[in-house]
């Protein structure tokens, strides 16, 4: 089957955490025969910001870590989408893609009518800037791929499309698995610091509590704003900046535990929606404890995928617990990956995915192989 994709980016995941995601499924995709086109735009934000920041290698960086995968890039007012879109069977649009592109692609799809086009919707955006969703032209895409049933609602509630799917993110297991390394710290935490939408939850779930109980601990991410910086070296935190995706599973192999304190749009508007990280620390076998998210899908198990800490004063027991009683957090993370496994990896997803194609009653003119 040849199938088009339209990404934010491939190759950059500053500040971009669902390039993990896009990166598995095209990874898996083309696993499994299929033919890909990739196109991301020649100056989006985060591959620009990414060069910026580390410059031209970070591009060689990218395609030694993923030899399978290759993008093309594309100026979004000059795309020939004729030529781009030839011979498509299955078109997805991921949603940080200009509107007027989102909308162009839908009128050379109403033309065209070879192919299949779905939109894929992973951000709080429709809860928190609905006006800018409801800038998306989707009438003629045959639906929408949303990454929490929440957000399927919205699309179908607000008559923003006819058709929509929950499709959640899932991890990478060809990447992100357990590996052996050197320890060399007691806690890890993986992220940004989040447009001031977590800023509280962090100092209550992760810097008090690091100080509190001396921890090594070490946090990756972009974004930190200065008050940030100094908030880490206040609590004894190293800060490591901009952490290739790839090498997240390498990172958790030298710290015994994570943590993963979710934005306010997830916790109060967005039930059922994890984000990635939890993915992430699962697959490599890290034992993780989570602030309170509503698991309203039935996703993983609280308590035995991973512990819940309400606060801070928790954070710290489960802390102390795991970081001396190894079985336990043996079992912990154990069992987690076993989820993992069992239900969420993007071989899952894809599974899901061409499913969700083959219902949509391809034109009798086309020959589908998959």
């Amino acid at each position: 089957m040849r199938i088009v994709l339209f990404y934010h980016s491939l190759i950059s995941d500053w500040n971009h955490g669902n390039a993990h995601f896009l990166r598995g499924v095209a990874g898996e995709l083309i696993a499994r025969g299929h033919e890909l086109r990739i196109f991301e735009p020649r100056d989006g934000w985060s591959l620009r910001s990414l060069l910026a920041e580390q410059g031209p290698a970070a591009i060689d960086r990218f395609q030694r870590a993923y030899p399978g995968l290759r993008s093309a890039f594309y100026d979004p007012a000059a795309i020939d989408l004729d030529e781009a879109l030839d011979g498509a069977d299955l078109v997805v649009v991921h949603e940080w893609n200009p509107p007027e592109l989102v909308g162009r692609i839908g009128q050379h799809r109403a033309r065209s009518r070879g192919y299949r086009l779905l939109f894929h919707d992973t951000h709080h955006r429709s809860v928190t800037a609905p006006e800018e969703v409801a800038r998306y032209d989707l009438a003629h895409y045959d639906g929408v791929l949303a990454y929490g049933r929440v957000i399927r609602d919205l699309y179908l509630s607000r008559g923003w499309a006819a058709a929509a799917w929950t499709w959640h993110e899932a991890a990478d297991t060809r990447l992100f698995r357990p590996i052996k390394g050197k320890r060399e710290g007691d806690l890890v935490w993986i992220g940004n610091w989040g447009d001031n939408e977590r800023t509280e939850e962090l100092h209550t779930f992760l810097l008090e509590p690091v100080k509190a109980l001396g921890l090594n601990a070490r946090v990756h991410g972009v974004r930190y704003p200065e008050e940030g910086r100094r908030a880490l070296t206040e609590a004894g935190i190293g800060y490591a900046g901009w952490l290739p995706n790839d090498e997240v599973p390498e990172v958790f192999a030298r710290f015994r535990v994570t943590v993963h304190i979710p934005r306010r749009p997830y916790v109060r508007a967005l039930p059922g929606i994890p984000t990635i990280r939890p993915f992430e620390a699962l697959a490599c076998g890290i034992p993780l404890i989570s602030t309170p998210w509503d698991d309203s899908e039935a996703l993983f198990t609280p308590g035995a995928d991973f512990l819940v800490a309400r606060t801070g004063e928790e954070m710290k027991r489960h802390l102390k617990m795991l970081l001396n009683d190894r079985s336990s957090a043996e079992a912990l993370a154990a069992h987690g990956r076993v989820t993992i496994l069992a239900r969420h990896t993007c071989a899952h997803r894809v599974d899901q995915l061409l499913t969700i194609f083959a219902g949509l009653n391809l034109p009798e003119e086309k020959e589908v192989s998959a």
